[in-house]
């Protein structure tokens, strides 16, 4: 059965990531790409949906982990009452095909390792033909095949692979399985130990253009390793998270899929990216939003799948039971069709942040700010489902709103700083057109604080934004007057709710949304309130796992980690 969502690490390639457990079992992964079928899917089911799991037989008495230096190479040791094994997880960076490879070894005593592969395509439920060709074992159903390598005395067992061997002390062993079309002739059999070393040096030499520095440094760099681990290497595309349908709620229905690529997450994590010294992947992903919305601004999507294709439907995969039995377990996410605003302030923050950056001028990024803008002046008006994604009613949404006028905000910063050609004026007139209308309908004198929708009562995170983007100055009393609103109604147990989730057209309720708690100490500071700040920031230091990561959100109740992991957001 899978294990704690925080008892997880991600290993990866750039095209697509698996989560490895605690205690040796990969119990995630889709394959050849992060949006593709899964290979292996017992985090939302059990073993019969597809697993490899590399373990000691013996009971484990203690498990430990971490990365090797800086990257994503994981390294477990696990101690039984005989010996000690520790196993080198990865995915190599530097591979044809997409390869993943483990490796066990033996330190003290003597350990019977048991390795047990079953693949299963269609998410939990194709059943693969097992074909042994020499020491090879050959997996394939439909579109793609797996080709498994390093244990020649490999017994079948059905469709699956198991076998046991003895381990003595100093001893190694490796082995590797390898994804390609069907149609395709067999890999080579990939030479594991020079993949170990090429997949070190890559991800030395990524981590040695970080300009993060200071106390903070450790955890900087980790989250920067896993953005560049969530941005796939062909298409600059950035996934939300690896995974879909982990709960937000434990047993409930808030089960959605992230392995997309959304423009507002992906704009925050391009964002962190710039900052951390990562210029290639900035323009990476500019050049893949250009191709992706195209020559007509109107057509713009809150997400695509990674080559930018449009279609990402939603359906409900009946015969996979769900992470600690929430259902339905979804694949696909008709968010797609929502109008969200906000969006249009995120990317063109972000162009702006590119340009800022130094990135070499784009005139076809240029076309597409001004006809976002453009467009804007005929839609910016209307309802929408905002940055929540909620799946009611449209509403006229604060932060929407206040999103809207950071997108003109930096299309006219852009122009001005850049040289770009543009109706100044124009747009000038439509910002303060913007940001008239938010201080007269999006704030509530009598609670002296904005609200989440124009005229109303309740409180949203993320009108935190307000301050971070530039629209009002953090120590504005309107500003001031929110904070003291957020953390009065939205804290409990010291971490922020997105919002009381009684209105938006679900039932559940969630856990504390870890974003906004970081947006929180962020305010904080700006306002100059850096002890708030500073303790803020170090409590969620501790959510984060042994490695580093950290999922969606956090149940304060349960004390665990909860919804899509680990998350770019």
């Amino acid at each position: 059965m899978p294990m704690r969502i925080e008892d997880y690490a991600l290993i990866g390639d750039g095209r697509s990531a698996a989560l490895v457990s605690r205690h040796g079992s990969i119990d995630w992964l889709c394959w050849p790409a992060f949006d593709a079928d899964t290979c292996f899917a017992a985090l939302l089911g059990d073993d019969r949906h597809g697993v490899w799991r590399l373990t000691p037989c013996e009971q484990i008495q203690h498990a430990s982990r971490r990365y090797i230096e800086e990257g994503l190479i994981l390294e477990t040791t696990l101690v039984t009452a005989r010996g000690k094994l520790i196993l080198t997880d990865w995915m190599d960076w530097t591979a044809v095909v997409p390869v993943l490879a483990r490796q066990a070894r033996c330190e003290g005593g003597t350990v019977e390792v048991e390795c047990a592969l079953s693949v299963r395509f269609d998410y939990g439920r194709a059943v693969p033909w097992l074909r042994r060709m020499g020491e090879r074992t050959h997996f394939v159903a439909g579109a793609h095949t797996l080709w498994f390598d390093g244990a020649s005395e490999a017994s079948d067992e059905g469709n699956d692979v198991r076998f046991r061997f003895m381990m003595q002390p100093g001893e190694r062993r490796a082995f590797s399985l390898a994804c390609c079309g069907s149609c395709e002739p067999a890999p080579a059999v990939p030479d594991l130990g020079p993949a170990l070393e090429h997949t070190l040096a890559f991800w030395k030499s990524w981590t040695l253009q970080c300009k993060a520095g200071g106390l903070y440094r450790e955890a900087i760099q980790r989250s920067l390793v896993v953005l560049k681990a969530l941005s796939d290497r062909d298409t600059g595309a950035i996934v939300a998270a690896p995974t879909s349908s982990l709960p937000e709620a434990f047993g409930g229905e808030r089960n959605w899929d992230y392995r997309f690529c959304w423009l507002r997450d992906a704009s925050f994590t391009l964002l962190a990216l710039v900052n951390g010294g990562y210029r290639d992947e900035a323009a990476n992903w500019r050049d893949w939003v250009v191709r992706a919305i195209g020559g007509d601004p109107a057509q713009l999507q809150i997400m695509y799948a990674l080559d930018g294709s449009r279609h990402v439907d939603e359906w409900e995969c009946d015969w996979l039971p769900g992470y600690e039995r929430a259902t339905p377990v979804r694949f696909g996410n008709g968010a797609v069709s929502q109008r969200q605003l906000d969006i249009y302030g995120e990317v063109l923050n972000a162009l702006y942040q590119c340009r800022r950056a130094g990135l070499a001028p784009d005139e076809d990024a240029w076309r597409l700010e001004r006809g976002l803008i453009e467009h804007l002046g005929h839609v910016w008006e209307k309802p929408d489902k905002g940055i929540w994604e909620i799946r009611d009613q449209p509403r006229q949404l604060t932060l929407s709103k206040v999103m809207v006028w950071v997108a003109i905000d930096r299309a006219l910063r852009s122009a001005r700083e850049h040289g770009h050609d543009a109706p100044e004026k124009a747009w000038q007139r439509f910002a303060s057109q913007v940001r008239d209308e938010v201080m007269k309908r999006g704030f509530n004198a009598k609670l002296g604080s904005f609200t989440q929708t124009y005229d109303g009562e309740e409180l949203d995170a993320s009108l935190l934004l307000i301050p971070l983007t530039g629209f009002l100055p953090a120590n504005d009393p309107h500003v001031m007057g929110t904070v003291r609103a957020i953390e009065r109604q939205l804290l409990e147990n010291g971490l922020l709710k997105r919002y009381r989730t009684a209105n938006d057209g679900i039932d559940d309720e969630e856990g504390a949304f870890l974003a906004c708690s970081f947006w929180l100490a962020h305010v904080r500071h700006l306002q100059g309130r850096e002890s708030e700040a500073r303790e803020l920031f170090e409590h969620l230091l501790t959510l984060c796992n042994d490695v580093g990561l950290l999922s969606e959100e956090y149940d304060t109740k349960a004390k665990r980690q909860c919804g899509n992991f680990p998350q770019a957001f």
